[in-house]
Parts: C-alpha cells; sequence; structure tokens
C-alpha cells in the first residue's frame, strides 16, 4: 500500500502540538508495517536544510489561488526506511517565525497559506507519480485536499485509485475564514452551501475534510 500522509507539521521537523507528535511516529509504524509512506509538509523556517540532509526533487508545484498561480519547490529527505518526507517551499508562506499562530494572533493569510499547501499535496502527488492508494489528511490545514480530490482533480487517472482519510486530532481548530476567501479556493460558489463547505457565512476548512473525505478518524 502506499500512502500519501499529509499534515501541517511533524516531529522532528516542525511541531506545535500533539498533532506533530503522532504525524511523525504513525509515518513511521506504518512504514515498518510494509506500506510505502509519503510524509508531506510545508519547509517553514526551521526545517534546516543541512542539520535534515534536504535535498532538492527538480520538481515544482504550480497552485492556482484565485486569479494567480504560486509555485512552491519540493525537498526531500528519508524519516526511516520506506518512509520518504516531502517538503513543500514556498518562502512567502512558510519562511516565518511561528507556523501558524504569533503572540499577537494567527496569520492574517492562513486561508491563502493552507489553501496553498491542501493542493499543492495533490499537485506533488501528480508530479512525482506518487499514484498513492490513501491520501491521510490531518486537521483543517489540510482540509480542502478531500474536497480539490472529489471536484478539480476528480476523473485524473493517476488519482484514480486513491482515497482520502481525514484525521481531526482537535476540534476546537476548524479553520473559520470569510467567505471572500472562497474565490481563492478556486472552487465554485456551489459548494459554499451548509451541506458542504459553509458554516454560519465562513468557510470552513474542517468541515470540508468531514464532508468530503471517503473516511473521517478521531483521535
Amino acid at each position: 500500500m502506499r500512502i500519501l500522509f499529509a499534515s501541517p507539521e511533524a516531529v522532528p521537523f516542525a511541531k506545535t502540538g500533539g498533532l506533530g507528535d503522532v504525524a511523525g511516529a504513525l509515518p513511521r509504524a506504518l512504514a515498518k508495517l510494509g506500506a510505502e509512506v509519503f510524509l508531506i509538509l510545508p519547509k517553514y523556517r526551521q526545517v534546516e536544510e543541512k542539520k535534515f540532509s534536504l535535498k532538492k526533487t527538480g520538481q515544482v508545484v504550480k497552485v492556482p489561488l484565485g486569479g494567480k498561480t504560486e509555485a512552491g519547490e519540493i525537498w526531500t529527505t528519508e524519516l526511516a526506511p520506506n518512509c520518504q518526507v516531502l517538503l513543500v517551499q514556498q518562502d512567502k508562506y512558510y519562511d516565518r517565525d511561528y507556523l501558524y499562530t504569533t503572540p499577537s494572533g494567527d496569520y492574517e493569510d492562513n486561508a491563502e497559506r493552507f489553501i496553498f499547501f491542501s493542493r499543492a499535496i495533490l499537485e506533488a502527488a501528480l508530479v512525482l507519480e506518487i499514484k498513492p492508494d490513501v491520501i491521510q489528511c490531518n486537521d483543517w490545514q489540510t482540509g480542502l485536499t478531500p474536497v480539490y480530490r472529489r471536484t478539480i482533480y476528480k476523473g485524473l487517472a493517476a488519482l484514480n485509485n486513491t482515497i482520502t482519510a481525514f484525521t481531526i486530532h482537535n476540534l476546537a481548530y476548524q479553520g473559520l475564514f470569510w467567505h471572500y476567501d472562497m474565490p481563492m479556493t478556486n472552487l465554485g460558489w456551489e459548494l459554499f452551501t451548509p451541506q458542504a463547505l459553509e458554516f454560519y457565512g465562513k468557510i470552513n476548512f474542517l468541515k470540508g475534510g468531514i464532508v468530503f473525505a471517503d473516511a473521517v478518524i478521531t483521535v
């Protein structure tokens, strides 16, 4: 089985809480059981190239965000046997002192940062020809990945046999953003409904993962 394990943080690269511990340990355990695992996360400032023996893959993901396109370079290293790490470098979004929140509050562009990452996960699977059996998403920062898989990426041969699983680690953090960010997702307004992404007038990234994933897990 080939698993693309998507997380906004993972030990030993970046951590703010328990998700980082799980995302660092579970891919190793799955690889030990015989799965071929790819762990993907953003390349934050603290992910030092020499410390983690990072290498460039030579591949770039290009993500449409409304009327513009942002590119990200993919780096790689090995976490354990059969467990490859993929890091998406986009300095505009991830070359910062903190992962999501500063002492003054959340980054104002968190919606854009993780719209980019949610779609970069799928783009990385395509450009690296991973053809995963499962894309395992974790928390709101990856919540739009199952949405994209069921909509914009529906019918792509490279993902025909791919299912998505979405794990909720902390229900208190849902990724709620105002509806003016909806065009940045490049998803149609028909998804801004109570049956899909809308939640009391806002976009709810966590809800996207719950509604559109093939399986939902809580921990």
